[in-house]
């Protein structure tokens, strides 16, 4: 199974916009918690300090931060972001969830 967490080019736009409006060294952090209908969710946050072991991915101008605990729920994932209907969000493209929610913010595996 792959480690690797990869980042779309329309999130990478997004979340270089985000981070910019942000100040200096703010990263984009994505973990996974237990909760959501579906058993895990999904959590976004700016994020200022980097640990040694985090998962550090980069793209243009996006910076994002997997803690290792968050790394085998998103292995081989994508990250994307989507301007749709129902609004705009990041979605994770996650290989590893059997199941998830209709909004696409939890998931189990």
């Amino acid at each position: 199974m792959t480690t690797a967490v990869t980042i779309s080019e329309r999130a990478a736009r997004r979340i270089g916009e985000i981070l910019k409006s942000e100040g200096d060294g703010a990263k984009l952090r994505i973990s996974v918690e237990g909760g959501g209908c579906s058993g895990f969710q999904y959590k976004f946050d700016i994020d200022h300090a980097q640990a040694d072991d985090d998962l550090v991915i980069a793209r243009d101008a996006a910076v994002v931060l997997v803690d290792p605990a968050s790394v085998p729920f998103l292995a081989g994932s994508e990250v994307d972001f989507v301007d749709d209907l129902i609004g705009a969000s990041f979605r994770v493209h996650n290989p590893n969830a059997t199941a998830s929610c209709g909004c696409g913010t939890s998931f189990s595996v």
